[in-house]
């Protein structure tokens, strides 16, 4: 299959979008914002301020709120073509009018709150099929997501699963996301909430996929589906379970510890890179990049 010639932004969340932090719980868990660094990332990806983005805030129980923090956020650093798609059911997500505008915008974004409300409302639908479209045959289409917009990207999304319990079987549920990503597991917040005993355990269900646990005001920057940038202030970590010798995960009961051998772990900075095909961590991306350009002009050359 071809690689997809759009752009993949996916956050691990976080409180700051330009102002004071959210205070509470409940303020954490639906206002997923990120450092406004990153949203000028996103907005140059996409092709500077003038561009057209809509947001989806379907995840969140207070689709509202997000909104109007995302038109304020992107107003900041001068982006004010945005749009608010508060899709809250898949006849929602039928509209005709949503289904044109998601024809015509340069980027589309997906908030925060709960991913299995984006793959239970847009699976199957035309409004997702366009936006796989475009992000495959693209070149300058960007799809970001924050947090639960994070962890639907993928194919395979976990959509439940105590940090505390996540070392027993059964405890991590796992069911299919939007599908702009093969072969890897999106988890967010991972350090704040102490996740990765539960992308663990859904990498050693699914060895051939690569487990990316997104810290808040952290992100993966994703080109061709393959060449992946970490971007922000914290960390992210790559779980890459292809080699993993002894797993008892097929074996045991549900509720029992789980075994698993060599699986292996990255931490990624920002400007770290790591090519997911090839499953290579690489320590500057960007220079790691010049260097293959550069190659490929010098043999052109001698051809």
């Amino acid at each position: 299959m071809q690689n997809p010639k759009g752009k993949l932004f996916a956050i691990g969340g976080a409180e700051d979008k330009g102002s004071e932090l959210e205070k509470g719980d409940i303020a954490r868990n639906n206002l997923n914002f990120f450092e406004l660094g990153i949203l000028r990332h996103i907005v140059e990806e996409a092709g500077g301020p003038d561009i057209r983005m809509e947001v989806v805030t379907t995840a969140s129980m207070i689709p509202n709120e997000v909104g109007e923090n995302y038109l304020n956020a992107f107003g900041k650093i001068g982006c004010t073509n945005i749009g608010l798609l508060p899709i809250r059911n898949r006849a929602d997500a039928m509209d005709k009018e949503y289904i044109e505008r998601i024809k015509k915008c340069d980027a589309i974004m997906f908030s925060g709150g709960n991913q299995l409300r984006l793959s239970a409302t847009f699976g199957g639908t035309e409004f997702l099929e366009i936006a796989l479209s475009r992000y495959h045959d693209e070149k300058d289409f960007v799809v970001a997501g924050t947090s639960a917009g994070a962890m639907a990207m993928s194919n395979t999304m976990i959509y439940e699963g105590n940090a505390a319990t996540a070392h027993l079987k059964g405890e991590v549920k796992i069911t299919t996301g939007l599908g702009f990503m093969d072969d890897v597991i999106f988890d967010s917040h991972f350090e704040k909430r102490g996740r990765f005993g539960r992308l663990a355990q859904a990498i050693a269900s699914n060895p051939s996929a690569v487990g990316i646990g997104l810290g808040e005001d952290t992100g993966m920057l994703i080109k061709e589906g393959n060449i992946m940038e970490a971007i922000g202030s914290g960390l992210v970590m790559i779980i890459d379970g292809h080699d993993i010798m002894h797993s008892n995960i097929a074996d045991i009961p549900d509720g029992n510890p789980i075994s698993i051998e060599n699986i292996k772990v990255h931490f990624c900075e920002k400007g770290n890179g790591y090519l997911l095909k090839e499953r290579k961590f690489i320590p500057d991306i960007k220079e790691y990049l010049k260097g293959e350009t550069s190659s490929r002009g010098k043999l052109k050359k001698a051809i």
